[in-house]
């Protein structure tokens, strides 16, 4: 990060960022308040977010409901998982009704851990397969993920971070039909002749 962000000040992109993308790295993220970074990452992180606080960059986050969920359906229900829970799981002062809610946050404590917690999250990645792990995929989960992400992260931020909103990019555009066979196959919203797996915004 630092040689590209070099490079680019050098050819005068002074506004551009550098950052990375990374994956819920947390040794523990419940409830919320309790994420951390596991220990044998703490300092790369701790490196890695200095950067990112010196260039006012954010960090990037692979946020996936639906793996929590498929891992432990019995703890964790479909409702919670896809924005429609009715009660919440409160942790302290906080209330989340969305699983997606309570990753971000969690990792957003991880960072206030290492002194980290004014650098922001992007979603580099979220989404819901439709197909691969029945009955955990399926169209009409993957439709109602989507449409729900898209509803909450344009309306407000995270229960940690009520007015900071929460930018992020669904995975993915199309299925890949060249991965293995089961969920890996099975994130896009396009099938690989362009024709659209299930509607999610008008103009597609």
């Amino acid at each position: 990060m630092n040689n590209i962000y070099n490079a680019i000040q050098s050819v005068g992109l002074s506004n551009t960022k550098v950052t990375t993308v990374t994956a819920m790295i947390l040794a523990s993220s419940y409830p919320p308040s309790m994420g951390a970074f596991p220990d044998e990452t703490v300092e790369v992180m701790k490196e890695v977010t200095a950067f990112l606080q010196q260039t006012g960059a954010p960090i990037m986050v692979n946020v996936y409901p639906y793996f929590a969920y498929a891992s432990d359906p019995a703890d964790i229900s479909l409702e919670y998982a896809t924005f429609r829970a009715q009660k919440p799981i409160v942790d302290g002062k906080f209330k989340y009704y969305s699983l997606f809610d309570a990753m971000v946050d969690a990792y957003y404590a991880a960072l206030e851990q290492i002194n980290a917690g004014n650098v922001s999250i992007i979603v580099s990645e979220s989404g819901w397969p439709t197909a691969g792990n029945s009955p955990y995929t399926s169209v009409d989960i993957a439709q109602t993920y989507n449409t729900n992400l898209i509803n909450r992260v344009t309306r407000q931020g995270t229960p940690r971070r009520p007015n900071q909103t929460v930018n992020a990019f669904i995975f993915a555009m199309f299925n890949e039909n060249q991965k293995p066979d089961g969920v890996e196959q099975n994130w896009g919203l396009f099938y690989p002749s362009m024709e659209n797996v299930y509607q999610l915004f008008e103009a597609c």
